[in-house]
């Protein structure tokens, strides 16, 4: 390499860095290749069962959701909220700038959903909100940096 493509290649390289540092974001590897489209899977796989067998009953007052539910003794409006949640989280979570924040929103939900499980149903489903919680948490800490991408937008906006 020529002593001036070395020395372009530092300016350029100076310069991003100095980007970077103004907007307050520093440069960061992401994840490998093959990480991102494993967390990318997993991230549809999780939207799909959110959208279609958790929030879909709870979003049509199915017989089964709603008993569960008048069990907790919040009634149907409380049913009707968790559906709209696991909704929207599901949907945030295919979206790229959108996905770590979702995952954590999500993390909030299955504490919700494991403490409810433990609290009014004996503990008879208490494994299933901690396994989505795990698989939440890894999405939510590969996606990490488009949580502080989010976080630095938002902020550039207010």
């Amino acid at each position: 390499m020529s002593e001036a493509t070395t020395t372009l290649a530092r300016t350029a390289s100076a310069s991003a860095s100095a980007s970077a540092s103004a907007s307050g974001v520093t440069a960061q590897a992401g994840p490998s290749r093959r990480t991102d489209i494993a967390v990318r899977t997993l991230q549809i796989v999780l939207a799909l069962f959110l959208a279609i067998p958790s929030a879909g009953p709870k979003l049509i007052g199915h017989s089964v959701a709603a008993e569960s539910f008048d069990a907790i003794g919040f009634g149907d409006w409380f049913m009707y909220l968790t559906g709209a949640l696991e909704l929207a989280g599901a949907v945030a979570l295919v979206i790229p700038i959108l996905s770590g924040v979702s995952a954590i929103a999500l993390i909030g939900l299955m504490i919700g959903a494991f403490i409810t499980q433990m609290t009014v149903f004996d503990g008879e489903n208490a494994l299933t909100p901690v396994i989505f919680l795990v698989l939440f948490a890894v999405v939510a800490r590969v996606r990490w940096q488009k949580t502080v991408e989010l976080v630095a937008l938002v902020r550039r906006r207010f």
